[in-house]
């Protein structure tokens, strides 16, 4: 292995044809979509250079700024309470559904492999109020809470966080996954010892299981956070960016300005702001990933 690591042209052969897939499929894009940005209109359709008109543009357009409050809002709840239910549903898994575990996780898993929009339907009837009462709304009718049913996808106040709900339901399966198996590589004497020492459950997680774990929740955030930055088919599956621009995210402003408004230059511009937010916001989580 020493003797392959130090044959440069072993590495060029084989790094290159990855690198070559990298660049076609994310580096390409991002420089196109740079050039593009200094254009005003669409692509044969009044295409003329506007230099940064379209980047001075950008932080004085309300609806730019609104659809970037949502995705904030969106990214705090969502991110957190994915990775955080995820973590709870593997140490349910790990101390205390272990008679189950198996069939347990292949049912809170199962969300992760459905379709973006089977699962959109599925919540539109569970939130539905007309012509009949849905899932949500018809037991909060039968415990006499009459006062809660509302149409919770058809008002801003309400549609933000019914797509937050849905959203961490489908992947926290996928993040219960990833710690569980963490969780088989701790060292059963290390928690055994733990116990016999008077560690009881939140100190045993505070003190031996959380620092165990860090590396892996570091990751399963940024895993999270990339996925939620781009914020799109959950949206347009549920709620289409409505009511009004309750839950209208960047991508979704993205994609209007430029295939409905074929304003592609200002569209670019958009997309490069999602793209170096994302890098940002992953290079600032890792920043907590502590090396010892």
């Amino acid at each position: 292995m020493k003797k392959v690591l130090e044959n440069k042209t072993a590495i060029a052969i084989f790094v290159l044809p990855a690198l070559i897939v990298y660049s076609v499929i994310v580096i390409l894009p991002v420089i196109w979509s740079l050039y593009y940005s200094f254009y005003s209109g669409s692509p044969g359709l009044k295409w003329e250079f506007c230099g940064f008109d379209n980047f001075l543009r950008l932080f004085g357009d309300s609806n730019f700024k609104a659809s970037m409050a949502v995705n904030l809002k969106y990214i705090s709840i969502v991110m957190l309470g994915q990775v955080g239910m995820g973590l709870l549903l593997a140490l349910l898994f790990y101390f205390w559904l272990k008679r189950f575990k198996n069939v347990i996780r292949t049912l809170v898993f199962f969300p992760v492999v459905l379709p973006t929009v089977a699962v959109g339907q599925l919540f539109q009837k569970i939130y539905e109020i007309q012509p009949n009462y849905g899932l949500l709304n018809s037991l909060l009718d039968t415990l006499g809470l009459t006062g809660l049913v509302q149409p919770w996808i058809g008002q801003a106040s309400t549609a933000l966080g019914s797509l937050c709900v849905m959203d961490i339901w489908v992947a926290m399966g996928f993040y219960a996954v990833i710690f569980y198996g963490a969780l088989l590589d701790i060292p059963g004497d290390v928690i055994e010892a733990a116990k016999i020492d008077g560690a009881g459950g939140l100190q045993l997680f505070r003190h031996i299981l959380a620092p165990l774990l860090h590396a892996m929740i570091i990751t399963c955030l940024i895993f999270s956070f990339s996925g939620t930055v781009k914020m799109f088919e959950s949206a347009t599956a549920l709620t289409n960016g409505g009511p009004g621009a309750a839950t209208r995210s960047l991508s979704m402003y993205m994609y209007n300005v430029s295939f409905t408004y074929n304003k592609v230059g200002y569209g670019s511009v958009v997309a490069l702001f999602i793209f170096m937010l994302c890098v940002v916001g992953s290079s600032i989580i890792r920043k907590f990933d502590v090396k010892e």
